[in-house]
């Protein structure tokens, strides 16, 4: 079956000619910037109008940054121009970034879960950029898990940070676009904002029903595989559970020394979920958690993307190491102003599964209301059908 031609934001920015000639244009990127021929974005405005600013997010403007690493102010060699950090300690814009533009446009690669930085980045600039009276110009991309399908938890205000926030389900299939139409009315921000839309994308689409090109978003997110389990297994980051990084399947692969993985697989087998595949698996991290040691797990197989809920998935495997480890079994925590925070209520939105408040089945259940309720909700932020 053909692939649909789909142009992004990137590819129809003369849209947007109107806002961005004879101003100064700030840009938020990272090599997922391209348009249809891999050609940078930041090329393509360097050529037509006033690049004055980068600012660059997570893993850098270059993507040579792994995962919660430092990325540093510098100068972009390609360009001269400044290169801001607007990542960790600079994540909300300085006054110092707000005076190198007029106008920012936003051109990143979303994965579609909630957990993914970029979006948080880009909505700290919107919030920025109203408060000093910029504007922005989002070039929308796809959002490369489809349009239709949500599932997971809706986070709870109290528990919002930079994985998690805005009462967005974990999967809350919007395109970087609409998420921003929707996040400018959840701020109630009177911010000047420009959308470019995609050409050819529908909701049903997944990035591989598209012809466009592709860039990893994160060097631990490279593939649409990856994306799709990193809807459920992206918890594994808040256990000593190996999410699979410093492998060739992060996401997919999950495991730890101390698991026995014939026992998991079978565990899994016997919950007979739908669309899903659980294959007993060892593997050897070459960094982040275990390096160089062997763990035994199990690999997360997608059998039927329609037919499963990956979330559901996640969140039983863990119940399942959580049984066979006993005490070997971790959730990670963290001490800041003398409390301790858990990352994984972060990525889930809620302290009641760890807490042993909720079962895996309850939690999901228990969920079903709020994601129905956003659905509702993100209609009017829809661009596409």
């Amino acid at each position: 079956m053909p692939k649909a031609h789909v142009l992004s934001g990137i590819d129809r920015i003369d849209l947007a000619a109107d806002k961005l000639t004879g101003k100064r244009v700030g840009l938020m990127t990272n090599p997922t910037g391209v348009d249809h021929n891999l050609r940078s974005t930041i090329d393509i405005i360097a050529e037509k109008f006033n690049l004055t600013a980068l600012y660059a997010v997570e893993h850098g403007i270059r993507g040579d940054v792994q995962a919660g690493g430092r990325v540093d102010t510098c100068v972009d060699e390609a360009t001269g121009v400044t290169v801001f950090s607007a990542y960790g300690k600079d994540a909300h814009f300085t006054e110092e970034m707000l005076d190198t533009f007029d106008v920012l446009v936003f051109d990143i690669q979303d994965v579609g879960a909630r957990f993914y930085t970029y979006m948080y980045s880009m909505a700290y600039a919107m919030e920025a950029c109203d408060r000093a009276g910029k504007s922005m110009v989002v070039l929308d991309r796809i959002n490369p898990v489809g349009g239709v399908k949500m599932c997971g938890t809706v986070i709870r205000p109290e528990l919002a940070s930079f994985v998690g926030g805005y009462q967005l389900p974990t999967r809350y299939a919007l395109t970087i676009g609409e998420f921003a139409l929707y996040a400018r009315d959840y701020m109630g921000l009177k911010l000047d904002l420009t959308v470019v839309p995609l050409e050819g994308w529908r909701r049903s689409m997944y990035l591989d029903d598209t012809d466009l090109p592709w860039v990893a978003p994160s060097p631990n997110c490279a593939t649409l595989d990856a994306a799709l389990v990193y809807l459920g297994t992206c918890i594994f980051e808040g256990t000593n559970v190996s999410e699979g990084r410093g492998t060739t399947q992060p996401f997919q692969l999950i495991g730890a020394p101390f698991l026995d993985s014939a026992e998991l697989e079978k565990r899994m087998a016997a919950h007979k979920l739908p669309g899903l595949h659980f294959r007993r698996a060892s593997f050897c991290p070459t960094f982040s958690k275990h390096p160089g040691v062997l763990c035994h797990g199990v690999q997360m197989h997608i059998i039927d993307r329609e037919a499963c809920d990956v979330f559901e998935g996640g969140l039983i495997l863990m119940d399942e190491i959580r049984a066979i480890a006993g005490d070997k079994f971790e959730f990670l925590r963290y001490n800041y102003l003398n409390k301790d925070h858990y990352p994984l209520d972060k990525l889930l939105g809620t302290d009641e599964y760890r807490k042993g408040e909720k079962t895996s089945a309850q939690l999901v259940e228990e969920h079903r209301a709020g994601i129905a309720a956003f659905a509702e909700k993100a209609i009017k932020y829809r661009l596409y059908d």
